[in-house]
């Protein structure tokens, strides 16, 4: 029983939330960039190199956070977040065109070509059953602070690169959703609900096509692969593909979904009690994940691979809730969360007045 609810939870998960939330979070990067460029523009200036050095900030921030969680996304998006300012001026045309090539797999067919299914930047196995893999998963169980710490700075940046940059592509969609944040930004997507309503019927229509053809297609090429197939191959590439559209469909949804309920009296009430936990989103991801490695790893309380899928998921709805009660509370007295504020704080060169008068 207890195995069959793991697989229950762990299936939920990876439907609703497993590669959704990465593409959410990427989308509203996107919107902020332009909603920072526009207002700088609005006051008669350029906020291109501003953000270039927020960009920096960033990626400090979040190698400090690497080394302790190799899943960190800060790194990333202070990368790609360089490539966003020039499109800042392109027309959406051709900015759509690039989110479509993008999301039908170009990168990971260009990079599968060049490598031949070797790794762009390690040439070595990335299966779970990897001995690289094996021994990294050792580590983490049984070894220090300051082993992971060492372990994760470097050679886990790169195999971060190779995830995110190789045939797995989920850097060339992450960079996709920026693209296409920009140009909700641009055409006040959020703002303008009642003239968008035509634009969130198309999306909806749109996504459940894409859903089912994606589906459809995951099914069959990797039925037709066979249990003992070739993941270096051709239908591979395109059976992750049909994989990623699928997560793409389910993003759409969920994006038309929420503009939709935002926008009703009662359910916006309900999306307001997650203001303070967005406003402290920064704080709450790094300190998830610190809590979460000292919880799971040796050099803290040591239960990696310990606790059945179910119950971490019950953990995670605990921690979460618990985040948003202390943002809550916290921004009742404070104006923003404390890395917010060193953020802001840094990005202006001002010591911003961080308690509430």
């Amino acid at each position: 029983v207890c195995d069959l609810i793991d697989q229950i939870a762990d299936g939920l998960v990876g439907f609703f939330l497993r590669g959704k939330f990465f593409a959410l979070f990427s989308f509203l990067f996107g919107l902020s960039f332009f909603i920072q460029m526009d207002n700088g523009k609005k006051r008669g200036g350029y906020f291109g190199l501003r953000f270039l050095w927020r960009l920096a900030l960033l990626f400090a921030i979040g190698f400090v956070h690497s080394m302790f969680y190799r899943g960190d996304i800060l790194t990333l998006y202070a990368v790609l977040g360089v490539l966003l300012i020039p499109f800042y001026n392109v027309k959406s045309k051709w900015i759509f065109g690039i989110v479509t090539l993008l999301f039908l797999g170009v990168g990971r067919y260009l990079v599968f070509y060049l490598t031949q299914g070797n790794g762009l930047f390690v040439q070595q196995e990335m299966g779970p059953e990897a001995p690289w893999v094996l021994e990294y998963f050792e580590l983490l169980k049984t070894g220090s602070l300051t082993e992971v710490l060492s372990a994760n700075a470097i050679d886990g940046n790169i195999n971060k690169a190779e995830f995110q940059f190789g045939t797995f592509s989920r850097g060339y969609l992450t960079f996709a959703f920026f693209l296409l944040g920009l140009i909700m930004g641009r055409i006040q997507f959020f703002k303008n609900y009642v003239q968008q309503k035509k634009l969130i019927k198309s999306m909806w229509i749109g996504a459940f096509i894409l859903l089912g053809v994606s589906v459809f297609g995951v099914v069959g090429v990797f039925a037709s692969m066979g249990p003992d197939a070739d993941f270096n191959s051709w239908p591979a590439m395109f059976g992750l593909t049909f994989f990623d559209l699928a997560n793409i469909a389910l993003t759409v949804l969920i994006v038309a979904l929420f503009t939709i309920l935002y926008h009703k009296p009662k359910s916006k009430k309900f999306f307001e009690f997650f203001i303070p936990y967005g406003k402290m989103a920064l704080t709450n991801y790094v300190a998830q994940s610190l809590l979460g490695t000292f919880i799971f790893f040796g050099w803290g309380l040591g239960y990696l691979a310990e606790i059945p899928n179910s119950i971490t998921f019950l953990m995670a709805i605990v921690i979460i809730s618990i985040q948003m009660w202390l943002s809550k509370l916290w921004l009742k007295h404070f104006s923003y969360g404390p890395l917010e504020w060193l953020w802001r704080s840094l990005t202006f060169f001002k010591v911003y007045p961080i308690k509430r008068r």
